[in-house]
Protein backbone atom coordinates (compact mmCIF):
# COMPACT_ATOMS: atom_id res chain seq x y z
CA UNK A 1 0.00 0.00 0.00
CA UNK A 2 0.97 3.57 -0.52
CA UNK A 3 0.66 6.54 1.39
CA UNK A 4 -0.32 9.92 -0.39
CA UNK A 5 -0.64 13.38 1.69
CA UNK A 6 -1.88 15.86 -0.68
CA UNK A 7 -1.62 19.22 0.13
CA UNK A 8 -3.02 22.23 -1.38
CA UNK A 9 0.07 25.14 -1.18
CA UNK A 10 3.49 24.47 -0.51
CA UNK A 11 5.50 24.54 2.73
CA UNK A 12 8.84 26.86 1.97
CA UNK A 13 12.19 25.86 3.02
CA UNK A 14 12.29 25.88 6.66
CA UNK A 15 11.91 24.22 9.88
CA UNK A 16 7.98 22.97 8.91
CA UNK A 17 9.32 21.49 6.05
CA UNK A 18 11.88 19.80 7.68
CA UNK A 19 10.72 18.24 10.00
CA UNK A 20 7.58 16.86 7.52
CA UNK A 21 10.34 15.42 5.38
CA UNK A 22 12.34 13.97 8.38
CA UNK A 23 8.84 11.73 9.29
CA UNK A 24 8.05 11.00 5.61
CA UNK A 25 11.34 9.63 5.39
CA UNK A 26 11.41 7.57 8.18
CA UNK A 27 7.67 6.32 7.53
CA UNK A 28 8.87 5.35 4.34
CA UNK A 29 12.10 3.32 5.40
CA UNK A 30 10.06 1.45 8.44
CA UNK A 31 6.98 0.83 6.45
CA UNK A 32 8.73 -1.32 3.53
CA UNK A 33 8.85 -4.24 6.70
CA UNK A 34 5.27 -3.98 6.95
CA UNK A 35 4.25 -3.28 3.09
CA UNK A 36 4.05 -0.02 2.47
CA UNK A 37 5.58 0.68 -0.76
CA UNK A 38 6.08 5.11 -0.44
CA UNK A 39 5.14 7.40 1.28
CA UNK A 40 4.64 10.43 -0.42
CA UNK A 41 3.65 14.17 -0.11
CA UNK A 42 1.98 15.66 -3.44
CA UNK A 43 1.50 19.62 -3.73
CA UNK A 44 -0.73 20.90 -5.51
CA UNK A 45 -0.95 24.77 -6.40
CA UNK A 46 -3.32 26.66 -4.72
CA UNK A 47 -5.96 28.14 -7.14
CA UNK A 48 -6.01 31.95 -8.58
CA UNK A 49 -9.90 32.11 -8.92
CA UNK A 50 -11.20 35.35 -7.64
CA UNK A 51 -14.36 33.42 -6.45
CA UNK A 52 -14.07 31.37 -3.49
CA UNK A 53 -16.31 28.38 -5.24
CA UNK A 54 -14.35 28.30 -8.00
CA UNK A 55 -11.02 28.15 -5.99
CA UNK A 56 -12.67 25.52 -3.78
CA UNK A 57 -14.06 23.41 -7.06
CA UNK A 58 -10.74 23.79 -8.76
CA UNK A 59 -8.13 22.92 -6.17
CA UNK A 60 -10.74 19.81 -5.17
CA UNK A 61 -10.43 18.46 -8.77
CA UNK A 62 -6.25 18.95 -8.73
CA UNK A 63 -6.64 17.09 -5.49
CA UNK A 64 -8.56 14.41 -6.81
CA UNK A 65 -6.68 13.89 -9.73
CA UNK A 66 -3.88 12.54 -7.34
CA UNK A 67 -6.31 9.63 -5.71
CA UNK A 68 -5.86 6.28 -6.98
CA UNK A 69 -8.94 3.82 -7.97
CA UNK A 70 -9.84 1.97 -4.59
CA UNK A 71 -8.17 4.19 -2.40
CA UNK A 72 -8.74 4.82 1.01
CA UNK A 73 -9.60 9.22 1.21
CA UNK A 74 -9.32 10.60 4.76
CA UNK A 75 -9.85 14.26 4.86
CA UNK A 76 -8.38 16.48 7.33
CA UNK A 77 -11.47 18.23 9.14
CA UNK A 78 -11.88 19.85 11.73
CA UNK A 79 -15.48 18.59 12.31
CA UNK A 80 -13.86 14.50 11.37
CA UNK A 81 -12.56 12.17 14.09
CA UNK A 82 -10.14 12.44 16.80
CA UNK A 83 -8.59 9.39 16.53
CA UNK A 84 -5.62 8.28 19.09
CA UNK A 85 -2.11 6.70 17.36
CA UNK A 86 -3.37 2.82 17.78
CA UNK A 87 -6.44 3.81 16.49
CA UNK A 88 -4.94 5.35 13.23
CA UNK A 89 -2.55 2.29 13.01
CA UNK A 90 -5.48 -0.56 13.01
CA UNK A 91 -7.06 1.94 10.34
CA UNK A 92 -3.99 1.91 8.21
CA UNK A 93 -3.23 -1.68 8.94
CA UNK A 94 -6.71 -2.68 8.11
CA UNK A 95 -6.92 -1.01 4.71
CA UNK A 96 -3.43 -2.38 3.73
CA UNK A 97 -4.93 -6.19 4.48
CA UNK A 98 -7.72 -5.34 2.79
CA UNK A 99 -5.79 -4.54 -0.19
CA UNK A 100 -6.10 -1.38 -0.81
CA UNK A 101 -3.66 0.15 -3.09
CA UNK A 102 -3.48 3.18 -1.25
CA UNK A 103 -3.92 5.39 1.57
CA UNK A 104 -4.54 9.17 0.20
CA UNK A 105 -4.55 11.80 3.44
CA UNK A 106 -6.03 15.33 1.60
CA UNK A 107 -5.32 18.73 3.09
CA UNK A 108 -7.47 21.06 1.45
CA UNK A 109 -7.15 25.01 0.93
CA UNK A 110 -8.21 28.12 3.12
CA UNK A 111 -11.41 27.51 1.59
CA UNK A 112 -11.91 24.11 2.14
CA UNK A 113 -12.87 21.64 -0.10
CA UNK A 114 -15.98 21.04 -2.47
CA UNK A 115 -18.75 19.07 -1.74
CA UNK A 116 -18.13 16.35 -4.43
CA UNK A 117 -14.48 15.34 -3.14
CA UNK A 118 -15.51 15.23 0.79
CA UNK A 119 -18.34 12.87 0.09
CA UNK A 120 -15.86 10.47 -1.30
CA UNK A 121 -13.82 11.01 1.89
CA UNK A 122 -13.13 6.91 3.41
CA UNK A 123 -12.54 9.24 6.87
CA UNK A 124 -12.68 12.53 8.10
CA UNK A 125 -9.97 12.89 10.44
CA UNK A 126 -9.10 16.07 12.78
CA UNK A 127 -6.62 16.75 14.99
CA UNK A 128 -8.41 18.16 17.98
CA UNK A 129 -11.66 20.61 17.66
CA UNK A 130 -8.93 23.54 17.44
CA UNK A 131 -7.95 24.81 13.51
CA UNK A 132 -4.55 24.35 12.72
CA UNK A 133 -2.27 26.23 10.16
CA UNK A 134 -1.65 23.73 7.14
CA UNK A 135 2.06 23.97 7.49
CA UNK A 136 1.68 22.14 11.29
CA UNK A 137 -1.17 20.49 9.87
CA UNK A 138 1.11 18.82 7.30
CA UNK A 139 3.96 18.36 9.88
CA UNK A 140 1.49 16.87 12.45
CA UNK A 141 0.30 14.62 10.05
CA UNK A 142 3.23 12.83 8.78
CA UNK A 143 4.52 12.37 12.33
CA UNK A 144 1.46 10.58 13.27
CA UNK A 145 1.93 8.40 10.17
CA UNK A 146 4.76 7.47 10.71
CA UNK A 147 3.88 7.06 14.63
CA UNK A 148 1.56 4.59 13.25
CA UNK A 149 4.07 2.72 10.79
CA UNK A 150 6.04 2.14 14.22
CA UNK A 151 3.27 0.49 16.22
CA UNK A 152 2.08 -1.71 12.86
CA UNK A 153 6.02 -2.48 12.50
CA UNK A 154 6.13 -3.18 16.72
CA UNK A 155 8.59 -0.60 17.18
CA UNK A 156 9.54 1.17 20.57
CA UNK A 157 8.99 4.59 19.21
CA UNK A 158 4.92 4.46 20.41
CA UNK A 159 4.97 4.18 24.06
CA UNK A 160 1.48 4.27 24.97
Amino acid sequence: MRLTVAAIGRLKEGPERELAERYRKRAEQLGRRIGLREVEVVEIRESRAQEVGKRMIEESIALANVIPDKAAIVIMDERGNSLDSAAIARQLGTWRDAGRPAAVFIIGGDDGLAPALRERATMRLAFGAATWPHQLVRGMLLEQLYRAVTILAGHPYHRA
